[in-house]
């Protein structure tokens, strides 16, 4: 991969670039109803707004370890990721993913790339920061589902957080007993990071943003580019919505009643509020009981947020950590978000 001293990897941009212009041109060729607005308006603004946000993280984990407020940034969750071993740098994302998932990840490959953590720490700090994730988007989602689905969505979202936290506590107590000791505690100066920077510590600190920023985001860019633009012409011909159809279909026929078959088709084949809006209609009707709508809701979760993780995640987490290291934490995440919904049903189901 050619850089000049900047650290830039033209060559490879340019292909990047190259192949980027292809799958556009080909989609708007190709796809009848893509139009040039269209993609402007739900590719690029949002593929320029995606960039931003790893750019901002990647900037805030150059300026938190330059300026050494890690462990103030990590405090809040401090306890919990010493009993992990995964320490304050791992701590700090986890607090950013309460911000931003995006900027979080960037921030995880920063401290990466500098030898701050481990790769198992990324790893587990990565899965860690689904709780975050889910706290992030439930201000959202929790006052539109409990006015639609009232007891049943209340229920729903206990058995979701439920297995949110299952898995963090697996995670670190994994990470206590597998987990080596955190790069940063065997190697930081004693007291260097308590400091805050003075003016020539400034000055020297943004230098050192401006001189490895561009080389770092072009090296993202590079992979989040082509990508994005591939996820996006793969969603815009359909294929996202046809695996998700038919995973609701084979689920719905297989393991729950067909009462609820509307419930996950609509909940998680067509649009995430029709689906509770039915769901809640249909309680109310009496043609589905609170146990099979939670149940019903479960069962679309699982069915469904692995495909959309894949749509709206993969390109930010090729490009971040990498094609190889990105797609394994996205499906080891996804993975074990699915084991962990699956368990908290099965024990629902069998205790009610």
């Amino acid at each position: 991969m050619a850089r000049r001293s900047d650290g830039i990897p033209y060559r490879a941009l340019g292909i990047s670039l190259a192949i980027s212009t292809l799958l556009l041109t080909a989609g708007l060729l190709a796809i009848e109803h893509l139009t040039l607005a269209h993609a402007t308006r739900r590719l690029l603004w949002p593929l320029t707004r995606l960039l931003g946000f790893i750019g901002a993280g990647l900037v805030a984990g150059q300026l938190i370890e330059a300026a050494g407020w890690t462990r103030y940034l990590a405090v809040l969750a401090g306890p919990l990721f010493r009993f992990g071993r995964l320490g304050p740098h791992c701590s700090a994302t986890f607090t950013t993913a309460f911000f931003s998932g995006v900027a979080a990840n960037a921030m995880l490959w920063e401290f990466f790339k500098e030898g701050r953590i481990t790769r198992r720490q990324l790893f587990l700090t990565n899965f860690v920061n689904q709780l975050p994730a889910y706290f992030l988007h439930l201000p959202t989602t929790f006052f539109i589902v409990i006015p639609l689905t009232g007891r049943a969505g209340a229920l729903y979202f206990l058995l979701t957080f439920l297995a949110a936290l299952l898995r963090t506590l697996f995670f670190l107590v994994y990470g206590r007993f597998r987990a080596s000791a955190p790069a940063e505690e065997k190697t930081a100066p004693a007291g260097d990071d308590r400091r805050q920077p003075d003016g020539n510590r400034w000055k020297g600190l943004w230098q050192g943003i401006r001189r490895k920023f561009p080389a770092r985001l072009t090296q993202v860019a590079v992979y989040v580019v082509p990508i994005y633009i591939a996820v996006f012409l793969v969603n815009t011909v359909g294929l996202f919505d046809q695996i998700r159809n038919w995973l609701a279909h084979y689920v719905v026929t297989t393991f729950i009643p067909m009462e609820a078959l509307s419930v996950v088709i609509l909940s998680f084949a067509a649009e995430f509020t029709s689906g509770f809006a039915t769901a809640g209609a249909l309680l109310s009707a009496g043609v589905l009981t609170t146990r099979q709508t939670v149940l019903a809701l479960l069962i679309g979760n699982l069915v469904a947020f692995p495909i959309r993780a894949l749509r709206h995640q993969l390109p930010h987490y090729m490009g971040i950590f990498a094609p190889a290291m990105g797609a394994q934490l996205l499906l080891m995440g996804q993975g074990f978000r699915v084991l962990s919904l699956a368990a908290v049903g099965a024990v629902y189901f069998l205790l009610t």
